[in-house]
């Protein structure tokens, strides 16, 4: 037999594809880690709740196939479209008040000449008390007998009990302890704007207003829309403070999804009922996320 030699070209050639093949196995095996845990933890969970929402399961999982029967039911709950109008409440009263807050702050933070970290940190350090220490100082500040607020204004206000005023409550608490990491991230995007962009408007007669309004805001616009965005998904998952301050009272006043969720999972052992309402909040975040991502962007433009 005559042994056939490969040219240098087919050499060539055969190196390099050994070549994309070991960058490719090692690219495979660097993500595998991380592909791995992400089915594992989240895909297959959330395929899992999509199928148990389609049964009559308990909190077990044990059911039979029921089909859209659940859904039917949700949508024909007054409690589900209580709990999403006071869903919806509390966002009002959260997301833009807080970028707002988050904006203010910043801009006073870079003006101070001195401790100016140290003003930082104070803003930022209720953002990393867990909630139930911040839920604990709120719930003795806003007490209706002996709360400070109360007893220094003279008033008698039921705050996390009075129907009117529980909701905005549990919103200022919420505002108070998120606004720290709206801040940080203003002050990074503050930061970023070039300092001769200012000196050039300066020179051109531009005033304060004036160099917010046409340099400031549009170049914090990009960090404006990401806050935004995570504010509008956070608190749309809101639970941990109704919970620990009102539990969803007075009168479901405070009753928003997850302590929805909650209630028929946990407490009533409704569990493919309870995975309906995950299914129809996440589809909900989805849809809301998507249409405030594209209206932002187009503000941007």
């Amino acid at each position: 037999m005559i042994e056939t030699v490969p040219t240098h070209t087919e050499a060539s050639s055969l190196a390099k594809r050994a070549q994309i093949r070991r960058r490719f196995l090692t690219a495979l095996l660097m993500v595998a880690p991380f592909t791995i845990i992400y089915l594992l933890f989240l895909i297959y969970p959330t395929l899992r709740v999509v199928q148990l929402s389609l049964t009559n399961a308990d909190l077990s999982g044990n059911g039979v196939f029921v089909g859209l029967q659940n859904y039917i039911r949700l949508l024909r709950e007054p409690t589900f479209w209580t709990a999403l109008l006071n869903t919806l409440y509390f966002i009002l009263l959260t997301v833009v008040p807080n970028t707002l807050v988050g904006l203010g702050l910043a801009l006073l933070v870079l003006r101070l000449k001195r401790l100016k970290n140290f003003v930082l940190a104070a803003f930022f350090l209720p953002y990393v008390l867990p909630v139930s220490v911040v839920t604990s100082i709120w719930g003795w500040v806003l007490d209706s007998n002996f709360g400070l607020l109360n007893t220094l204004s003279g008033s008698s206000i039921t705050w996390f009990q009075d129907p009117f005023w529980a909701m905005p409550s549990v919103a200022f608490v919420t505002i108070w302890w998120t606004v720290g990491f709206n801040v940080l991230l203003f002050i990074a995007g503050l930061q970023s704007i070039s300092a001769d962009i200012y000196e050039a408007a300066a020179l051109d007669g531009a005033g304060g207003a004036r160099m917010f309004w046409s340099i400031t805001w549009p170049n914090l616009w990009p960090v404006t829309s990401l806050i935004l965005l995570l504010q509008l998904i956070a608190q749309f998952k809101i639970f941990d403070q109704v919970y620990l301050l009102t539990q969803g009272g007075p009168f479901d006043k405070t009753l928003v999804l997850l302590l929805y969720n909650y209630r028929e999972g946990f407490q009533q052992q409704h569990g493919g009922y309870a995975s309906t309402i995950g299914v129809m909040l996440m589809l909900i975040i989805l849809v809301v996320s998507a249409i405030q991502s594209r209206l932002l962007n187009r503000g941007g433009a």
